[in-house]
């Protein structure tokens, strides 16, 4: 007993290794192009939906899928609707797994498949002049999977040699409703536990496969895996804004809604499934017919209920507003980087995804504290204590976010890393540091705009004039590091970065002549040396940006 008992662990480990390595692999061949896709969805819940379950059929994680999405709502690149949209799609996505375990992992010899892609991709991972090592890992990851699956379904124990367990299954069986309820959790219990939907049904389709349990009990857990699977972007969001709170909930609202409605109709739809898939799944051959059958449950179910939530979006989302309120006080806490370690999907890849994303935010926080300073800049007869407090309060914030963000993409760098993703981690850490140098002159702009009040200085009117057109060159510079901040950047864009701090130095030479002038004509030198310095400090911001601009071709 304690023997089959470590056959079935270390079975269970080396398909759960096996995904890791697959999903490791994929993520690190096609990282960008996830975020493209992502990047490029619009507003149309259906391409969202669309979006959800091609990235997830990719991928095979519907949890990857997901952390995705929570770290993407919380930088404010996706909003809720198109969130619930990605979290339908992948769902559906999910579903694929069952069916290559279902058609592959049961029909054929395993061995014949696995250790083929097993030995092809050692071979890909070890031809580096291919460049393919990437892939050649997913291969590896594939062979060993089904490896992990092939010795899951020998460990398992013929039910015929041992009635026993199906003696102890059978005390919830009989019990109606009851009985539903029990292998619902047990299923949402065991996703918990192994962390991954996928593991959990290659589990359930085994115990079918060997008897262990009949279609209605199997499909029950199966069920339950969905709700169990929500757990990752829970977990996801602790720590995030009030937004990646309300796409965690509305995963985790969209699934349990789902298994209410399919309680009240679980015995005619397995009567329709049994007629939509041929072979029967009582009597001696049921373990044979078994793993299509829940395929087909499994995926059935999801498309039906993403169809009919696919018209209540809107709604399901202001549900979830009542649900998730946002502390008033919010925005006034530190900052915590909201990122957490999902388990088998933590990938160097989604990391990196889920720092470009935290890097959004970083950018419209410090284009925030840019535009606060033009305001009262523009405004010398305003008092500036609450908005030098706030600016200040916010200078504070790209301090925390600096260190946190450094420290979590230094992290990345102890993994196992391919050169691309290598070469853009090093990037985001360029890119965080000059934005927090953005930070810091925004807050010395504003005590210099303090210390003009206080003093009451009055500007020439001719300098106030000229110096309009060189705030509104920097500002023009902070959007077009926003808006190209998620895509690459071509020789053209770089070459307008370039034409802009050009200006920028033009601009700030003709100023400091201009403040020349007038200190030789007797104008006021503390009022022309405080107008070098605001000088000074927004050509600063000019210099930063075009950094940023060149660190994003390495990134993007």
């Amino acid at each position: 007993m304690i023997n089959g008992f470590f056959q079935i662990l270390g079975s269970l480990g080396l398909f759960l290794f096996g995904m890791k390595i697959m999903s490791d692999g994929i993520q690190k061949a096609a990282g960008d192009r996830l975020q493209q896709t992502l990047n490029f969805m619009t507003g149309n819940r259906f391409i969202a939906l669309f979006t959800g379950f091609l990235i997830t059929a990719f991928i095979q994680s519907s949890s990857a899928t997901t952390v995705m999405v929570v770290s993407f709502v919380n930088a404010g690149l996706l909003n809720l609707t198109q969130a619930i949209g990605v979290i339908m799609g992948a769902n559906i996505g999910t579903t694929v797994t069952g069916w290559i375990v279902a058609i592959i992992g049961f029909k054929f010899k395993i061995t014949s498949i696995a250790l083929p892609a097993i030995g092809i991709g050692m071979l890909l991972m070890f031809a580096k002049k291919l460049n393919k090592e990437d892939w050649g890992e997913a291969l590896v990851g594939f062979g060993l999977l089904f490896l992990g699956l092939n010795f899951l379904r020998h460990s398992v124990p013929d039910i015929r040699s041992h009635p026993e367990v199906l003696h102890f299954l059978a005390r919830f069986i009989d019990l109606g409703p009851l009985s539903f309820i029990i292998f619902v959790i047990a299923g949402s219990l065991l996703t918990v536990i192994v962390q991954s939907s996928s593991a959990a049904m290659a589990i359930t389709l085994t115990m079918a496969y060997a008897g262990w349990i009949d279609f209605p009990t199997a499909a029950a857990i199966v069920l339950g895996e969905n709700i169990g699977t929500t757990i990752t972007a829970t977990l996801a969001s602790i720590g995030t804004d009030v937004s990646a709170r309300r796409a965690a909930r509305a995963h985790t609202l969209f699934n349990i809604i789902g298994v209410l409605w399919m309680a009240f109709v679980f015995p005619y739809f397995l009567r329709f499934i049994d007629f939509l898939v041929p072979g029967s799944v009582t009597g001696p051959e049921a373990g044979i017919h078994m793993p299509a059958h829940l395929a087909m449950f499994h995926t059935l179910f999801n498309l039906i209920n993403s169809a009919i939530f696919i018209g209540f979006v809107p709604q399901l989302a202001a549900i979830v507003k009542k649900i998730v309120k946002a502390p008033p006080a919010e925005e006034k806490r530190g900052y915590v980087l909201p990122f957490l370690s999902t388990s088998l999907q933590d990938t160097p890849e989604l990391q990196i995804l889920q720092t470009k994303a935290e890097i959004s935010r970083f950018v419209a926080l410090v284009e925030k504290m840019f535009a606060t300073f033009l305001h009262v800049f523009e405004h010398p007869e305003m008092k500036l204590a609450g908005e030098v407090k706030q600016v200040a309060d916010q200078e504070e914030i790209t301090d925390q976010m600096q260190e946190q963000l450094s420290r979590y993409l230094v992290g990345i760098f102890r993994e196992s890393l391919n050169s691309r993703s290598a070469a853009q981690a090093g990037g985001l850490i360029r890119i965080v540091n000059e934005l927090e140098s953005i930070g810091d002159s925004c807050y010395n702009l504003m005590i210099l705009a303090q210390r003009r009040y206080d003093n009451e200085m009055d500007l020439p009117e001719e300098a106030l004039k000229n110096i309009a057109p060189y705030t509104a060159l920097v500002t023009e510079f902070m959007g077009f590091i926003r808006s190209h901040l998620n895509k690459p950047l071509p020789d053209g864009e770089l070459e307008k970065a370039l034409n802009l701090e050009r200006k920028i130095d033009d601009s700030r030479n003709s100023l400091k002549k201009a403040v020349q002038k007038r200190l030789q004509e007797g104008s006021d030198v503390k009022q022309e040396l405080l107008l070098l310095d605001i000088v000074r400090h927004i050509e600063h911001i000019g210099d930063y940006s075009l950094n940023i601009a060149e660190a994003m071709r390495a990134v993007y």
